[in-house]
């Protein structure tokens, strides 16, 4: 055989590998998107609550998902910045830690919300997110996003407009912690917490906290003490039952409009009245069930 055939027979194997190669991912992607392991550019604009850009199917990105463990971490303080993360399911936080290992809780993530933009500005992570419970976060390269903002420009304004979001809800947290009482804060922070989930199809008046009541405090900038103090008063005055980290909101506009708790004896005899109106029923029995179906 002559050294140009060999040549063009080496070619045309490697041709059909290649055929092959990009067959079998194509096929791999298939499965993988089947088996909800990847989503495309429209389902990750549904999860944003963004619309999608009209693009040709050949054209259509892919995007993985990788899963968490609780305690798991998404990103790092330090790391190399890369990637923007959306959280599909699962309940995280985001902290800063300082010298000492002391945590600063700075948000709770949830299904929909964009994590990991603190790290455009320097291409390095400022904060850490970790997974709370089992998570399920879809990847999203800064690259392919950049990409696609160049190609689809309403597409890289919604996109601003989701960045924009996650920072005006950080700043309503920060006028709620200077304006706030203690107690007001923790009954804004339930309520608020309520209001989410109902935003995302869940009940938003019973729902389990995710968090300690620790990480609850960093966050609202409260002692462990102090929550747990206010969620016992919250639980004797009936604004909410408590069965471990499951929460019933018995009056959530009660508890939007809170300032400050009454003093322990005043809270002893409401709590006294509404007793004695339940028994001669001119009040309901609370229950766990009554204020699922509320």
């Amino acid at each position: 055989m002559t050294t140009a055939a060999l040549n063009s027979r080496s070619n045309g194997m490697h041709t059909s590998v290649q055929k092959a190669v990009l067959h079998a991912s194509s096929n791999e992607a298939g499965w993988r998107c089947h088996g909800n392991l990847w989503s495309n550019l429209r389902e990750v604009c549904e999860l944003l609550h963004i619309p999608a850009p009209v693009i040709n199917h050949e054209e259509d990105a892919l995007f993985q998902h990788v899963r968490f463990k609780a305690g798991q971490r998404i990103h790092t303080i330090g790391q190399s910045f890369d990637t923007l993360y959306i959280v599909n399911s699962g309940f995280l936080k985001t902290v800063l830690i300082d010298e000492y290992g002391n945590e600063q809780v700075l948000s709770f993530p949830m299904k929909g919300d964009l994590l990991g933009i603190d790290g455009i500005h320097t291409q390095h992570h400022a904060s850490e997110a970790v997974a709370l419970s089992d998570c399920d976060i879809i990847l999203l390269p800064y690259k392919t996003f950049a990409a696609l903002g160049r190609t689809y420009a309403e597409l890289e304004h919604a996109m601003f407009g989701v960045m924009s979001r996650e920072l005006v809800r950080e700043q309503a947290m920060i006028g709620m912690l200077s304006a706030l009482s203690a107690e007001a804060k923790v009954a804004r922070f339930l309520t608020n917490l309520g209001d989410r989930f109902s935003q995302l199809g869940y009940s938003g008046k019973s729902f389990n906290l995710r968090m300690t009541r620790h990480e609850i405090g960093s966050y609202l900038g409260l002692t462990l003490e102090t929550v747990s103090r206010t969620l016992s008063a919250f639980n004797e005055m009936g604004l909410i039952s408590v069965d471990q980290r499951e929460i019933c909101l018995l009056d959530p506009c009660a508890l939007k409009t809170l300032r400050r708790l009454p003093p322990a004896k005043a809270r002893s005899k409401v709590s006294e009245k509404v007793s004695v109106l339940v028994g001669k029923k001119l009040l309901p029995q609370w229950s766990k069930e009554t204020a699922v179906a509320a």
